[in-house]
């Protein structure tokens, strides 16, 4: 037997998986319906719902572990281009944008191509990890901003306070005058 070398770059792995779901649904949900339809003048009502129940069940944990497995080489893919990312720069969105955005829509991707739903339980899953991996030490703005000195801020508050009956009462003394204004 020859030895086995990984040749390209998993795509047709991910084809072939991807095409075996589908045809593992379609096949279930063929089978499903004819069977249903042989049982329907013999059972009630509840009885012939129960082979497609169970079918369908089966599809959709087909459905989950091809999705997990296809979300792991997503996983696999964003870290290896995060590895080309200094520490120093994993703050920097110029930087982490492109790997952080592939990761994204590999995950949406995939769970739109096999109608799984985006976002799930398993793509928040992966988005947590990153962050808790790479970006925990990264806040929302790089200045981090305090409150300005006691004297300052006495100042801002007392201001607008005095000058609010200084101009309530420049306006009842302009008023007073009792003559139309033109």
């Amino acid at each position: 037997m020859a030895p086995y070398a990984q040749m390209g770059s998993g795509c047709l792995s991910r084809g072939l998986l991807l095409l075996c779901a589908l045809l593992v649904h379609e096949f279930c949900r063929a089978g499903a319906t004819a069977e249903s339809f042989g049982q329907e003048a013999r059972t009630t009502p509840a009885a012939r719902t129960t082979p497609v129940t169970r079918v369908f069940n089966f599809t959709a944990e087909m459905l989950e572990v091809i999705y997990t497995n296809l979300t792991q080489r997503c996983w696999e893919s964003f870290e290896q281009l995060m590895q080309n990312v200094s520490g120093s720069q994993l703050c920097e969105w110029k930087v982490i944008s492109r790997p952080y955005s592939s990761l994204r829509q590999c995950l949406e991707e995939w769970a739109e191509s096999l109608n799984y739903g985006y976002p799930n339980a398993l793509a928040e899953t992966y988005i947590f990890q990153s962050h808790h991996r790479y970006f925990h030490n990264c806040s929302a703005g790089s200045q981090v901003y305090l409150d300005p000195p006691e004297d300052v801020l006495l100042a801002m508050i007392i201001a607008p306070i005095c000058l609010i009956p200084f101009l309530v009462t420049l306006v009842i003394w302009r008023s007073k005058d009792g003559k139309a204004q033109p």
